[in-house]
């Protein structure tokens, strides 16, 4: 785990996404995410002072770990389409994945572009040993990324109150 003091969040971009930071006109579609109960259904829900509050949070990781969370755009259209992010949890020395996709663009193979990028930034730049995601068992789509990327489960945890796997990869 890298903890050197980054002010800047690095562009990432694929064929079709640009990977970039925050921005203030970010927080609505953000915030209406995590208020959709469909959407937010594998999250935990939030309104919108705490969506604020988590919204700030990611962002403020890339001050404190040199990692946190990206906006993702859709490069033809300029659209939000969601977030990214290869970042730590208190106390762990192990990077997490994690990727949302909003509602409006799910099935478009959007979360598993941008997590590519991100496994390949955390693997290939930052030279992390190993990464892992926690996703809940009912959560498919999320499963077929983390499968995508090569992660394999490899425990049980609890987040957010509720059961997830840990699903992890080595770098090789």
């Amino acid at each position: 785990m890298t903890s050197e003091f980054i002010t800047s969040v690095p562009y990432l971009h694929t064929q079709r996404l640009a990977l970039r930071a925050y921005r203030p006109e970010d927080f609505d579609a953000f915030a209406a995410h995590l208020a959709d109960p469909v959407s937010s259904a594998h999250l935990a829900s939030a309104d919108r002072q705490t969506a604020w509050r988590i919204f700030c949070s990611q962002a403020g990781q890339w001050l404190i770990y040199g990692a946190g969370w990206w906006a993702v755009e859709e490069k033809e259209t300029g659209q939000l389409v969601g977030n990214v992010g290869a970042f730590f949890r208190e106390e762990s020395t192990v990077m997490e994945l994690g990727w949302n996709t909003y509602r409006a663009f799910w099935g478009k193979g959007f979360a598993n572009e941008a997590a590519a990028a991100v496994l390949h930034h955390a693997f290939e730049i930052r030279r992390e040993p190993k990464v892992r995601a926690l996703i809940a068992s009912a959560n498919e789509s999320s499963l077929r990324v983390a499968r995508r990327l090569g992660l394999t489960y490899e425990a049980e945890t609890e987040i957010y109150g509720k059961a997830a796997g840990i699903y992890t990869r080595v770098r090789t």
